[in-house]
């Protein structure tokens, strides 16, 4: 036999086998019942289930209702990024020398502050909620709140500190004076 016989028959017969697969596997199918699979949020109602199918629902959180999918949060990629990144991206693209923040040219390094000023900006409206100078202001008026008494406790100390000082003395002076002066011994006696 030649090989460009056996390669025909060869072909159907493969043909063959699949088409009665597939008769077999849609058979099957049609004999098993439908499920239909339903996520849902916080106190909302199941589907009920009609006829030849079934409703499985999965419950989540209320807060989950108009969130991302957990599967595609926080994934990151080129077919993931905003058109705008990009066009960004490749503006810095061969930029070189004075004001380009670039180790590549003279005065390359003088754009550098420019830059961390502008991301600073970006930054500073991406999180409008965090103001250090409310901060650092109300941080101010709770420590000046007590200032005033504790500089009134630490005088009061220091005068009765002057006062206990001040009575040793006078105390170790009288006793000086109420001693009585000692007299030269006689010779001879």
């Amino acid at each position: 036999m030649s090989r460009h016989l056996i390669r025909p028959a060869l072909v159907a017969g493969l043909m063959g086998m699949g088409t009665l697969a597939l008769a077999g596997a849609s058979h099957a199918a049609a004999d098993r019942e439908k499920v239909n699979m339903v996520i849902i949020y916080g106190d909302d109602r199941c589907p009920e289930s009609a006829g030849d199918q079934i409703t499985v629902c999965a419950r989540k959180a209320e807060s989950e209702r108009y969130r991302i999918p957990e599967e595609f949060r926080g994934q990151s990629g080129p077919q993931n990024e905003a058109w705008n990144q990009r066009v960004i991206a490749y503006e810095s693209v061969g930029s070189a020398g004075t004001n380009s923040c670039s180790p590549v040219g003279a005065g390359g390094w003088t754009g550098c502050a420019g830059q961390f000023i502008k991301n600073a900006y970006a930054e500073r409206k991406q999180r409008p909620e965090v103001q250090f100078s409310k901060m650092i202001e109300a941080e101010r008026e709770k420590r000046l709140s007590t200032i005033d008494a504790d500089a009134a406790k630490q005088q009061a100390d220091v005068e009765q500190e002057e006062a206990a000082i001040d009575a040793r003395r006078k105390a170790e002076a009288a006793k000086k004076d109420a001693a009585p002066a000692s007299t030269p011994a006689t010779e001879g006696k």
